[in-house]
């Protein structure tokens, strides 16, 4: 019987459903690796991953924050995580780390942790980021911008590297190259000998598949929350966020991501208002230049909303 687990979960707690950075590899070890990914702790111990959209926001999954539905009051739940920029190995903080509370957890409002739709989650910190070389925010995607079906993008996570085999320390961070898969021809995988608890063509339009039908690359516990990145001419874009799939590397079960082009009107509502709209100038690329993204999208959505 195949078991579904959610990703992100601590190392103590049983998985719900998951996919991690199984049989993934150590990115080259720089001082500071330049990166806008990050790691979320809860009560001082990784939890989740995420990666920085703005000055003060992070974009992460909604399934690491279920505990915020539980009885203890809200603020004190908030109040114990943390996010760590510029770090490679947790074992090892890096001197370009940067950690800051956060003040805020919004949680997609159609989030169904049956369903595992709109699993997405947006997190303010106390304070704005100051940029450095190392540390910029990814681009986000705007409504028109899209990636052709076996385009190589990138994921990268500190979580497990294979379903019962945590990382061991140093901790190092990891990556792994994945391709993206058509949303038919994904859920035509997921219906080969189809889990009872998830049914028939469980990929829904509002998440992205990558990886291989042979399995073996993939994300795993752990990285729940954290980035699929694409390259487009030297820019970095969110394309998704670590969301679940069925084991790690399992043949014909390819991880599934959030797909960030369908929620960037909701994150606009809460990324683009009051003073952030201005922080949002610059993100990552593949050059010592920080390239004008995020203010396009804006720009797109703005439109949109103006026209409807």
């Amino acid at each position: 019987v195949a078991l579904i687990s959610l990703l992100g979960l601590p190392g103590n707690q049983s998985p719900l459903y998951s996919i991690a950075l199984g049989r993934g590899t150590q990115k080259p070890i720089k001082t500071c690796p330049r990166t806008f990914i990050l790691h979320i702790q809860h009560n001082g111990q990784h939890f989740c991953g995420g990666s920085l959209i703005s000055a003060q926001w992070v974009a992460s999954a909604a399934h690491c924050f279920q505990f915020l539905f539980s009885p203890i009051p809200r603020s004190a739940l908030v109040s114990s995580y943390h996010v760590n920029l510029g770090e490679y190995q947790l074992s090892n903080p890096s001197r370009c780390r940067i950690s800051s509370p956060v003040s805020q957890i919004f949680v997609h409002p159609n989030y169904s942790s049956t369903w595992k739709s709109a699993d997405i989650a947006l997190l303010q910190l106390t304070e704005p980021v100051q940029y450095t070389n190392e540390i910029l925010p990814i681009c986000l995607p705007g409504p028109s911008h899209s990636f052709p079906d076996n385009h190589m993008c990138w994921v990268t996570g500190w979580g497990r590297i294979d379903s019962e085999v945590s990382l061991p320390p140093p901790k190092t961070l990891q990556e792994v190259q994945v391709q993206l898969i058509d949303t038919a021809a994904c859920n035509a995988l997921y219906n080969i000998d189809p889990a009872m608890n998830i049914g028939r063509d469980p990929v829904k339009p509002d998440m992205i598949c990558a990886s291989y039908a042979e399995g073996q690359r993939d994300s795993c516990q752990g990285d729940s929350g954290g980035p699929l990145a694409c390259d487009h001419n030297g820019t970095w874009f969110l394309m998704g966020i670590v969301s679940w799939g069925e084991g790690c590397g399992q043949p014909n079960r390819p991880g599934v991501y959030v797909r960030m082009v369908a929620y960037g009107e909701w994150i606009w509502e809460h990324v683009g208002s009051g003073s952030q709209a201005s922080t949002m100038g610059n993100c990552t690329s593949g050059t010592n230049d920080a390239r004008p993204c995020f203010s396009s999208f804006m720009l797109l959505f703005t439109t949109l909303l103006i026209s409807l």
